[in-house]
């Protein structure tokens, strides 16, 4: 990415997918270039979230809600230390924020932080394209990096593809940290830093869990020398294809049956660690307006979703693992893909989508509450 900052607003711009199809409007954010893989977000509130998340890292956010930024950027709502989108596509852009806790304008929050956009084109268009061809590869060009279009798409075209991208180390922490527990703490988590987002552990400390974020690359003894009472593996970018690290982790800890809980790319790791493939969806899922149903409930629940790949398990049927039987817990209403797994003969589960969902809606909160009972009945079983 190569970015200046000096008159964004009038500067033209465009985006370039890599079938040729291009769309002109005006600089948002840093002038420059940048690629990533193009795809939408259908959610009408939360792009402070969505911007922060670290699943995003090295793709290209379209924006389905025609207005972004009327709430501005504010100093609490980051769900990590940066924003992490390779770029940034809205269609109208707020001229002047308003709320009470904003601190300056998406915009210049984009500028600052070196993310290229681009405003002004029609995002109902583009994310039509993407649903009817599939995401793929994009730039964005303005300014000095403005060139024709045969060149741009031969540059889009060379840059690499999502399948088979290894992300996670590149999000991850470095370095372990602790996340106290709020109140009485009751129980002990190491976290497996995926991409994890800041809102993930708070849920727990919320529930008087003290959290011990660990680095992608930890070791199960990494894991075992913090003596969790359970193990939680989190979101984050990339093919989990490609994650071979995590899944011989979450082997190792689902050997010695702790506890286990995972979301997004967790759910993708305990799909590979019971035995299933996975595979790369058409145009993912995410927003924050996905209905699934728990299939353990019968419970249908709004959820934020942001995945572009999912766990290929039966439906229909108890599977037989390694670890015992295993079934899908939850499936997404409007495509019957995998959106939960869990092992019926020792305590893990997992889900595709994010309980957390520091934006909304927060039907799913309660999966928190579902890991802390399964710590509990593990250290009540312990003592008996």
């Amino acid at each position: 990415m190569t970015t200046s900052t000096r008159g964004a607003a009038k500067t033209p711009a465009v985006l370039v997918l890599e079938d040729g199809r291009t769309f002109r409007g005006r600089a948002y954010g840093a002038v420059g270039e940048t690629f990533g893989e193009a795809v939408f977000s259908t959610g009408m509130t939360g792009y402070q979230e969505t911007l922060t998340d670290p699943s995003y890292d090295r793709q290209i956010v379209v924006a389905t809600a025609p207005q972004i930024g009327n709430t501005g950027w504010n100093d609490e709502d980051d769900e990590s230390g940066r924003i992490w989108v390779s770029g940034y596509v809205v269609r109208d852009p707020a001229r002047v924020p308003s709320n009470w806790r904003s601190r300056r304008s998406l915009d210049d929050e984009l500028t600052a932080q070196g993310v290229v956009g681009i405003s002004g084109i029609d995002t109902r268009a583009l994310t039509r394209h993407l649903r009817e061809r599939g995401s793929m590869r994009a730039g964005i060009f303005s300014g000095e990096a403005l060139a024709p279009d045969t060149e741009l798409v031969q540059r889009v075209q060379a840059q690499p593809q999502m399948k088979g991208a290894s992300l996670y180390e590149e999000v991850a922490t470095k370095e372990a940290y602790v996340v106290p527990a709020v109140g009485e703490k009751k129980f002990t988590v190491a976290a497996i830093d995926l991409g994890i987002k800041g809102m993930t552990p708070q849920r727990m400390a919320e529930r008087g869990i003290e959290v011990h974020v660990l680095p992608a690359t930890a070791t199960v003894e990494d894991v075992y020398a913090v003596d969790p009472d359970g193990v939680f593996f989190s979101n984050g970018p990339g093919d989990p294809a490609t994650a071979d690290g995590p899944v011989a982790l979450m082997t190792a800890v689902l050997e010695r049956k702790t506890p286990l809980f995972g979301i997004c790319f967790g759910n993708q790791i305990l799909g590979r660690a019971l035995g299933f493939g996975t595979y790369k969806l058409k145009y993912g899922h995410r927003g924050i307006n996905q209905p699934v149903q728990d299939r353990t409930t019968g419970k249908v629940e709004v959820t934020a979703h942001n995945h572009g790949f999912a766990v290929d398990a039966p439906l229909d049927k108890v599977s037989e693992t390694k670890f015992g039987r295993a079934e899908v817990s939850h499936v997404c209403l409007n495509d019957d893909v995998v959106e939960g797994l869990q092992l019926l003969d020792q305590p893990a589960f997992s889900v595709q989508y994010h309980p957390e969902a520091a934006a909304g809606p927060h039907d799913a909160a309660y999966l928190f509450d579902r890991f802390t009972s399964l710590m509990s009945t593990v250290r009540e079983g312990q003592r008996a």
